[in-house]
């Protein structure tokens, strides 16, 4: 199974060059301010991408989802999986999707640190092969450089409850974005976890999709 990761186009779709495969994950951030008009362009292009399988999460930029979920929702082709503290299951692998993210400014889908976060990860299924978030978790892929050295910007609670998912053994890909500086991937424990950021910190789509084998 070929699994194709996008995350964080921004608008900049049209100029990303994915490669063919089984199934197309877009982990959040297709646009810039989550309007009606940039949903409907990133729907036209994803939907035309010839993946058989195409599953899409929002992010902190994708308002729409969160304040009009329903209208959102209806501009997206039939064709498009779209996840948001739910599941799929495709030729036998279980996919789960989820935007949220710890507080970033005041974009769509912030939740504090802590326990409020936490509870939407309690939601994840121990089950799953595929997880999708848009932020990662933290300590991986989730470094950001400051005036003061390196910060790990990712979510403790996600660490936590992968963590606790990864020992009933059957997780085996963990794809997200959110920190465009963190692009790349990363084998922790057998786990194969890719931030698949496609612009890089100057919003350009400089860092090409990552494919997947499992």
């Amino acid at each position: 199974m070929k699994i194709v990761c996008i995350s964080d186009t921004h608008n900049c779709n049209e100029q990303i060059d994915v490669p063919d495969g089984d199934i197309l994950i877009h982990s959040g951030d297709a646009t810039s301010t989550g309007t009606t008009e940039e949903i409907r362009r990133f729907n036209r292009w994803f939907a035309g991408l010839s993946h058989k399988h195409k599953i899409f999460i929002a992010g902190n930029h994708d308002w729409l989802f969160e304040r009009e979920p329903v209208s959102a929702r209806r501009l997206l082709d039939p064709s498009i999986i779209y996840l948001k503290d739910s599941a799929c299951e495709i030729d036998g692998l279980k996919i789960y999707g989820s935007p949220w993210q710890p507080r970033f400014y005041d974009w769509a889908f912030n939740l504090m640190r802590g326990a409020e976060i936490a509870e939407k990860w309690k939601l994840i299924p121990n089950d799953i092969d595929v997880l999708i978030t848009h932020g990662p978790p933290h300590g991986i892929l989730d470094e950001v450089p400051r005036q003061w050295g390196i910060e790990n910007t990712g979510c403790e609670e996600l660490r936590k409850r992968v963590d606790e998912i990864a020992w009933f053994g059957k997780l085996k890909l963990h794809v997200f974005g959110h920190i465009h500086c963190g692009y790349g991937r990363s084998e922790v424990n057998g786990i194969q976890y890719v931030n698949a950021s496609s612009c890089d910190e100057q919003y350009n789509p400089t860092q090409p999709p990552i494919v997947i084998d499992l």
